[in-house]
């Protein structure tokens, strides 16, 4: 990988690391849908001129239920659940969480798409990385309830859908028209709820949550999405979806070091498993070629993490 990979690499490991803390910090005074509609706003305000500008716009809304489908489980559901669960539960536990939507997604494509095989190598990812989240669940139980637990799992189910809406549905639209579209579309969602309370929001909120919804929409939405797609451009969709296994150790540093969250080693193992199911559940053979009948190695699937807008990439 070139100098300019490792950059943008390095890059998105951290922008798509911290959403979990900023969310953290933003929640304390701004309400879940107050703070989706500021995201998705924000996000779209600064992507909407670019995808103009490249002319990608007005393609990604012609498949446009496709669209409200994807930004329903993408966007709108997920960001809801996610930013309701923080106001209980530490950032850097929601970040392992997440960690565990390939292993969904494992299951999701084979349960449909019979094609899809689980081979020996994948069983035991899904095995081994559906004990860390077991281990960190059983850890965790007595920690904020149980309605937390339910909207991540709410939250890990979303994310794995998402790229097959993509992948079945969305794969011949253009990334940056998909991007602000569906940001839009969110931002209009929410808009009902959210616009009413904002004056009084702005009376009373600290520079702190509100800076922390600011880089939410600037950094980790808007940014992070023209970052994603030169680094797809850079190393190809593949290999850059290897963030995915290095978000969550980001958002457990984080956690610790900004909000003194606790890690414990209980908490670094159950990691450790799910990362190590992760690689192994997202593993296919690549397709044989006619000059080498001999099978290829396991190459790593593209694994969800964050919105899905590479066709030949599950996030």
């Amino acid at each position: 990988m070139s100098r300019r990979g490792w950059i943008l690499f390095g890059a998105m490991c951290v922008v798509w690391g911290i959403p979990y803390l900023l969310i953290k910090i933003a929640v304390r005074e701004i309400g879940p849908a107050e703070l989706v509609f500021l995201r998705t706003a924000l996000g779209a305000l600064l992507l909407l001129p670019i995808a103009l500008a490249r002319r990608e716009l007005r393609a990604s809304l012609r498949p446009w239920l496709s669209l409200i489908v994807y930004t329903v489980v993408e966007i709108g559901l997920p960001w809801l659940l996610l930013s309701d669960a923080e106001r209980h539960v530490d950032s850097s536990f929601t970040g392992l969480v997440i960690a565990g939507v390939p292993l969904v997604a494992a299951v999701l494509a084979r349960l449909t798409n019979r094609a899809e095989r689980l081979t020996a190598t994948r069983v035991t990812g899904l095995l081994v990385g559906f004990g860390g989240v077991a281990v960190l669940l059983g850890f965790h139980t007595g920690a904020g309830g149980v309605v937390p637990l339910i909207e991540l799992g709410g939250v890990v189910v979303c994310y794995a859908i998402g790229p097959l809406i993509i992948e079945r549905r969305l794969s011949s639209v253009p990334r940056y028209g998909v991007a602000a579209a569906s940001l839009v579309v969110g931002a209009v969602m929410f808009a009902p709820v959210a616009v009413p309370n904002l004056p009084e929001l702005a009376r009373h909120v600290s520079p702190r949550p509100a800076l922390a919804a600011l880089a939410l929409a600037v950094v980790c939405t808007a940014l992070a999405f023209v970052l994603f797609f030169a680094l797809i451009a850079e190393v190809g969709g593949v290999r850059a979806t290897v963030i995915t296994f290095v978000n969550p150790a980001v958002a457990v540093l984080l956690g610790a070091l900004v909000l003194g969250e606790d890690v414990t080693p209980l908490t670094v193992v159950a990691f450790a498993l799910i990362l190590a199911g992760s690689v192994l559940a997202t593993r296919r053979r690549t397709a044989t070629s006619p000059t080498n009948p001999a099978a290829a190695p396991d190459q790593p699937a593209a694994a969800p993490g964050q919105p899905a807008l590479e066709p030949t990439a599950d996030r």
